[in-house]
């Protein structure tokens, strides 16, 4: 554990609340050096949704990686982007009549939501946001504005605006979609036409 403390930064989250070294992982389950064993909730924030090394997914990567497939090619063209487009489109678009377009975002949640947020602004023409009380949707400026946890907010060191927060479901036992439905058709309430509604169904954070 030393090493951790002499040689990593203090910008540290989730570890702070599990102080143990994990050292395997198998579907739901971690497990540490001295053997305990741990049921993954976190599950690498919703990344992980078939478990740790799912048997099917490992195989397949290596059989990828063996074959020395692209791992990292920017935005460029690869057989692999274009064998998942087409399984996207035959399985889940066509089925569905979607004429969807695809955006490959970063790896982590946040960018996913910094894209969106970006991509509703330009369509829709207008800078304002709304999110909810209590929702977590990343560490960047953009999702960080709709963030409602006031530490992760302080960390930005700078104002963040353009986000009208609503309560969640529940929250003081207010019917937040009832209010915001007001709000939306009462020009006096305050409130501006937004380009997106921001939601995190599952509070993982709040």
């Amino acid at each position: 554990m030393d090493i951790f403390d002499k040689q990593e930064s203090q910008v540290r989250s989730y570890c702070n609340s599990f102080p143990v070294v994990f050292t395997k992982a198998k579907g739901c389950w971690l497990e540490t050096e001295s053997g305990e064993k741990y049921l993954d909730f976190l599950a690498g924030a919703g990344s992980l949704n078939y478990g740790h090394n799912n048997p099917i997914f490992k195989q397949a990567l290596l059989n990828y990686i063996e074959s020395d497939g692209i791992t990292h090619g920017l935005d460029m063209h690869s057989a692999a982007k274009a064998d998942f487009l087409k399984a996207l489109y035959k399985h889940v678009f066509h089925p569905r009549g979607l004429n969807y377009k695809v955006q490959f975002t970063g790896p982590t949640g946040t960018n996913a939501v910094e894209a969106a947020l970006k991509l509703a602004r330009k369509a829709k023409g207008r800078s304002s946001i709304v999110a909810f009380t209590n929702g977590f949707h990343g560490c960047t400026a953009g999702a960080l504005a709709a963030t409602g946890n006031q530490h992760h907010r302080q960390g930005a060191g700078t104002s963040l605006n353009d986000v009208t927060r609503i309560p969640f479901e529940g929250y003081a036992d207010i019917d937040g979609l009832k209010l915001f439905e007001t709000m939306l058709n009462d020009n006096s309430a305050g409130i501006d036409k937004p380009a997106a509604v921001l939601v995190e169904t599952v509070q993982g954070e709040g």
